[in-house]
């Protein structure tokens, strides 16, 4: 079953098609035909290049409310120093970087993240993080910043705490300056009698050691403590919302699609186009990886197979958001949660069943393997089949969504579709985005 949205969207091609492609300058020989065809030929059939339209070019950054310096420069030069900063953790090792590693495509190659141990989930890309709503898999939280800040407090990942991440700042007059440039003084961090060395809010365990010094201190500078914290992982998000894909050959080739340009409309092969055609047509991808971003950045069951059963995804994930304390409603939020208190009214638990997830990006996605939530797929090729036939698929939720159905795709279908995820590669950054900036110095020079 068609979504509401796509059902519109083709409701719509047949104007599209008759009011836009007429003025295109490309020739009634470039129709759909048979073979592989030759570079610059349209094999897409008019429909196809009406929808083809919608899926590019990606748009400009959606703002960040709840952050007031996620697009400053400054900002993003210290979120980068700290993204790649390996004293923010227990062994002294673990970055962000280790995880989203710039050269595999911001993720790590591994099934299951790797940090100070192992976690239950695959590292998700960076790429195009900055357009999404909802982060993690299961969406428990609701902003790049408070996302950020999540790894360095999981015993899995950095195994820190928000007092020792602190300190480490304190202890670097760059990061310290570069930082007061932007917000203002640090707290008293040098009087450890009310800043301890190490402290964090532990609620499922109040005998930790991280909540026994975090008790210990007062909830005026428990909230200077937490200010500070959030104010770094503001710095982070306005990093990682520089790290941006929107130049692929599909897009070229749409830019192709308007302006009748041959080298433009060469950027992608019939193959390509042909995959194209499937991905909005017959695999109908696009119910879940929909827009110029390729995802819906919602959250779906893909009925692939699982170890961690346990593992409840969004259903549990809408309830963490509910309650965290950096949420978009809270006191953190630069926009007084304005944005937030709607985005989590419309957001209830009932409409989510276990084992859902979130669609990720497809920019970009031939370079990010393993795929799903586990890494439980190590190609392309091994998603394309599963669709194909479901064979090993989980049973559907019977309450749950049902509109997954197989495929069935040929041989050549499949050569088809890999190509068109291979079109959406586009991995180019300025240079001095892929490693720790050299200097902050001058940097800060933005409040």
């Amino acid at each position: 079953m068609l979504s509401r949205r796509h059902g519109f969207r083709l409701a719509s091609v047949v104007l599209l098609a008759l009011c836009a492609l007429p003025v295109m300058p490309v020739s009634s020989e470039t129709l759909r035909g048979d073979g592989d065809g030759e570079a610059g030929q349209i094999v897409l059939s008019p429909e196809e290049r009406a929808l083809a339209l919608e899926y590019s070019p990606l748009p400009e950054l959606p703002s960040s409310p709840t952050n007031a310096v996620a697009d400053n420069a400054a900002a993003a030069r210290l979120g980068q120093a700290l993204f790649f900063d390996t004293r923010l953790s227990e062994p002294g090792t673990v970055s962000c970087a280790s995880c989203h590693v710039p050269e595999l495509s911001w993720s790590d190659g591994k099934s299951l993240a790797q940090g100070v141990s192992e976690t239950t989930r695959h590292a998700m890309t960076l790429w195009n993080v900055g357009y999404n709503r909802w982060f993690f898999w299961d969406g428990r939280k609701d902003s790049l910043w408070a996302q950020a800040l999540t790894p360095f407090e999981d015993p899995r990942e950095h195994g820190f705490s928000r007092l020792e991440v602190l300190h480490v700042l304190h202890g670097d007059p760059e990061l310290v300056s570069a930082y007061e440039s932007l917000f203002g003084p640090l707290p008293a961090l040098a009087d450890r009698s009310r800043f301890p060395a190490e402290g964090r809010p532990v609620p499922e365990e109040p005998g930790h050691r991280h909540a026994l010094a975090w008790d210990s201190m007062t909830a005026e500078d428990q909230q200077a403590a937490d200010a500070a914290y959030v104010n770094l992982g503001k710095c982070i998000e306005a990093f990682e919302r520089q790290i941006v894909s929107r130049h692929a050959p599909f897009d070229t080739f749409v830019e192709g699609l308007r302006s009748g340009d041959p080298e433009q409309l060469a950027a992608l092969s019939p193959s390509a186009q042909r995959g194209f055609g499937l991905f909005v047509g017959k695999g109908k991808c696009f119910l879940c990886h929909d827009g110029p971003n390729f995802t819906d950045r919602e959250f779906h069951s893909n009925r692939v197979p699982v170890t961690n059963l346990l593992d409840g995804g969004r259903a549990v994930g809408i309830q963490e958001l509910k309650t965290d304390p950096f949420n978009g409603a809270s006191v953190h939020a630069d926009d007084g949660g304005k944005v937030a208190r709607t985005k989590l009214s419309i957001a209830p638990k009932s409409l989510h069943y276990p084992g859902e997830f979130k669609t990720p990006t497809l920019r970009n996605v031939a370079a990010t393997a393993p795929y799903m939530h586990e890494g439980q797929m190590a190609t392309l090729e091994e998603v394309i089949a599963f669709y194909s036939t479901l064979e090993t698929a989980l049973p559907p939720d019977p309450t749950g969504e049902r509109f997954l159905q197989p495929r069935q795709f040929s041989e050549q279908e499949v050569a088809d579709l890999l190509a068109f995820l291979e079109s959406l590669t586009d991995e180019a950054l300025p240079p001095e985005l892929l490693q720790a900036p050299g200097s902050l110095g001058g940097a800060a020079s933005e409040r």
